[in-house]
């Protein structure tokens, strides 16, 4: 980023403007003055003579001569013009946002459903980091990565929308879906390495178990910030019938306990989000604990100006002592 500016490096100098205001107070006078002075017993002898343009217009002579000395102070007060650069370093943040897709996701106590609520807030949060690295973990009865970590938050985008609850064997693996994101991470370079997890419920399925996974996250300086995600009692999830799909009022059932412990031993925080508002919230109070480091710089460079404010001053000059010599020569 560029940015210019004007300096004077003997601004001093500037404060000769003002003897400027009794010259020009002096030119008045003396013109008064002088038209004071006159007089004459009748105006017969001037009824054909006219307006004296020129008479008037010698006073562009003085204004001139004004500038001109105005221009040198300028000068002598050394005009530098400044070329300011910003010079902006960026250290962005290495995020997996570790999302449960299990059938239970399409719970209605969020709208229109857990999954879709989550999905539409985790997006804002994504267009919000410009910055950072971010990809993309599902898991169920196992995990898998729907996006690497990428700065291309389009393509990032776009993967979410196709994400959907039965692509995969339904469960929930907490364990799995954390180790998939760490394995994701582990080799990063960033000095900040995030895991966002998201889920519904209880650890039910999988090889690795959500403490083990901690504590390997733990090794690779690895913070997770866990979601559990539904409201308080019952909710009205989705149960497979020989009508087709059907709403019944179930108990809601999320291990706070193991989320809290995945966080405590990470150093990151357990949230509990019980509507689509206060998931909105959580990912804004994320936000703002996870800020990517902006460090900037300023080079600057000074050029003399000077060089046009005099030229100009010499022309003014000039123009006065040509129209004093021709145009003005027989003016009084």
């Amino acid at each position: 980023m560029i940015m210019r500016d004007i300096h004077f490096a003997d601004p001093e100098w500037l404060y000769g403007l003002f003897l400027l205001a009794p010259m020009i107070a002096w030119y008045i006078w003396r013109q008064i003055r002088r038209v004071n002075s006159l007089q004459f017993s009748g105006l017969q002898p001037f009824k054909k003579t006219g307006t004296p343009v020129r008479a008037w217009l010698r006073h562009g002579l003085f204004a001139l001569r004004v500038l001109g000395i105005a221009l040198l102070f300028v000068v002598m007060a050394r005009p530098q013009s400044i070329n300011r650069w910003q010079k902006v370093n960026t250290e962005g943040i290495d995020i997996i946002i570790d999302l449960d897709i299990s059938s239970s996701m399409l719970a209605q106590d969020f709208q229109p459903n857990r999954l879709e609520a989550a999905k539409a807030v985790a997006t804002q949060f994504i267009s919000g980091r410009p910055n950072d690295r971010i990809g993309l973990v599902v898991f169920s009865g196992e995990s898998f990565t729907q996006c690497p970590l990428t700065t291309d938050h389009a393509v990032l985008i776009n993967l979410f929308k196709d994400v959907k609850s039965g692509m995969i064997e339904d469960g929930t693996a907490i364990g799995d879906g954390l180790a998939t994101a760490i394995n994701r991470l582990k080799d990063s370079k960033t000095k900040s390495k995030v895991i966002i997890l998201l889920t519904d419920g209880m650890n039910n399925r999988g090889e690795i178990a959500p403490l083990t996974a901690a504590k390997i996250a733990k090794t690779f300086g690895i913070r997770v910030y866990t979601i559990g995600v539904g409201t308080y009692g019952t909710a009205p999830y989705p149960v497979q019938t020989p009508y087709g799909t059907r709403y019944q009022q179930m108990k809601v059932q999320i291990d706070e306990n193991v989320l809290k412990q995945i966080a405590a031993m990470t150093g990151g925080r357990y949230f509990r989000a019980t509507d689509n508002k206060k998931l909105a919230e959580i990912y804004q109070a994320i936000d703002k604990l996870e800020k990517s480091k902006i460090d900037v710089k300023q080079y600057s460079r000074r050029q003399e100006e000077y060089l046009k404010f005099a030229l100009l001053a010499a022309i003014l000059f000039l123009a006065e002592w040509i129209l004093r010599k021709t145009v003005f020569m027989t003016v009084p």
